[in-house]
């Protein structure tokens, strides 16, 4: 029996184990889609919207009726004399009696209704509330728009370190293939020592090129389950290839899109920013006018030497109250004033800040046009730079292995694709990566 309950102990773990190490597959696509919606960044700022919310109410609600109730219970240990002239009970005058008023203990409860009849800041509060909801939901969407660029980086790099594995090694078994070809032929005595001395130089170099990549692939892999709000060991499959990516992130359209400004989720908050320092600038001045606040209680009071206020014999007393305060502000002595030139201030270097906020955006844009237009150009030349350089280093290996070229040359040759080839894998990803920089700017992914 125990045997049989360590079997299904063992096997449950197997389970629950092959569950934690379920791989994920995504395509780029399917990354952002997943991140927008499992990112912690993003999690936390959609639940900024909803305390912003919640804070929008509770300022409403704060010039609503507001309803209160208290209980009093006290009992004497020892009671207050007072002293009054013995005269009014008939005594010598110039004596004093010593006399004790109430009771030992009382209980009083009241409830009390208070309703905000008018209030300037109260007014301005609920234009603060709205405004700060704003800024929330504008804070979302910039959040939103920093995770897409995040994934779309982190999804790239982990494409760009497979395609470098994979030349590495393609690289590498080449490598080895020259070297056995040239060791064979110097050990009969038909080479040169420093031909075999050149190839193993090279292949040094890409062996521990690829020992390198292999590592950065490992972190490349845990930051891209990092930005999906994934665990940072969680196995990934990636369904894009590099390539791909690339060819389909080619879209001059963007390029004649005229980027405006206001669409910008950067302008859009320093707009929020502008209009709070309006209104904290109208708050300080709604603070010099009066304030006028409705009021209505009631209540029971019952009295007692001894507790018995749970007695059903016990005699209450009510009594209610109705009125209203009005709170005038005369004279601050300048300090009213201080505050509101303060905050007239800070709205004019608001407005300042937002102008130089569209000034930037419209540079960005252009930057970025100009940033994106380069890459796939630079894409085109790369691509063509690569055929090239494995033109020149088929020849080189025929011309080395005739014997008619010199093993500096190959080398030489074979550099120069190694580099080709990571040239225009890097190219492939500055598409992609441009493309997303420029759609943020003119906040494109939005509009979708």
């Amino acid at each position: 029996m125990r045997q049989i309950s360590l079997i299904l102990l063992l096997l449950s773990f197997s389970f629950s184990f092959t569950q934690e190490q379920q791989t994920s597959s995504f395509s780029l696509q399917e990354a952002i889609d997943y991140a927008l919606e499992n990112n912690r960044q993003a999690q936390n700022a959609t639940r900024d919207i909803e305390a912003a919310k919640q804070q929008k109410w509770e300022t409403t609600a704060s010039g609503l009726p507001q309803i209160s109730a208290k209980v009093d219970y006290q009992n004497f240990l020892k009671q207050q004399v007072q002293v009054i002239p013995a005269e009014f009970f008939g005594g010598n005058p110039g004596d004093f009696a010593e006399v004790i008023f109430g009771t030992k203990q009382s209980v009083s409860a009241f409830a009390t209704l208070n309703q905000k009849i008018f209030d300037g800041s109260y007014l301005v509060g609920l234009q603060s509330a709205k405004v700060f909801l704003e800024i929330s939901k504008n804070a979302k969407t910039k959040t939103d728009l920093e995770v897409r660029k995040a994934v779309i980086d982190a999804y790239g790099n982990v494409l760009l370190a497979e395609e470098s594995v994979i030349i590495l090694e393609r690289n590498i078994a080449v490598l080895e293939k020259n070297l056995y070809e040239t060791t064979t032929i110097y050990e009969n005595g038909l080479g040169e020592e420093e031909s075999v001395e050149q190839l193993q130089i090279t292949l040094s170099s890409v062996q521990s090129m690829l020992n390198n990549t292999s590592r950065l692939k490992t972190l490349a892999y845990q930051m891209l389950n990092i930005t999906l709000g994934l665990d940072v060991y969680n196995p990934l499959l990636l369904t894009d290839t590099l390539e791909t990516l690339a060819q389909n992130n080619m879209s001059l359209s963007l390029l004649d899109i005229e980027g405006n400004p206001q669409n910008n989720v950067d302008y859009q908050i320093a707009q929020n920013d502008t209009e709070a320092k309006g209104l904290m600038m109208k708050l300080e001045k709604s603070k010099a006018l009066p304030t006028l606040e409705a009021f209505i209680n009631g209540g029971y009071s019952a009295f007692s030497d001894q507790f018995t206020f749970t007695n059903s014999s016990q005699d209450w007393f009510g009594s209610s109250l109705i009125g209203i305060n009005l709170n005038i502000p005369i004279f601050s002595s300048g300090m009213r004033s201080a505050a509101t030139q303060r905050a007239k201030i800070n709205f004019e270097k608001s407005k300042i800040d937002l102008i130089e906020t569209e000034q930037r955006i419209k540079l960005q844009i252009a930057s970025a046009k100009s940033n994106y237009q380069f890459a796939i150009e630079d894409y085109e030349n790369k691509k063509e730079n690569l055929a090239l350089a494995e033109r020149i280093e088929n020849k080189n290996q025929t011309k080395f292995f005739e014997g008619i070229g010199s093993s500096f040359e190959l080398r030489q040759a074979q550099t120069q694709l190694y580099t080709a080839q990571q040239e225009l894998l890097q190219a492939m990803l500055d598409v992609v990566n441009s493309k997303a920089e420029l759609e943020t700017v003119l906040n494109t992914p939005i509009d979708k």
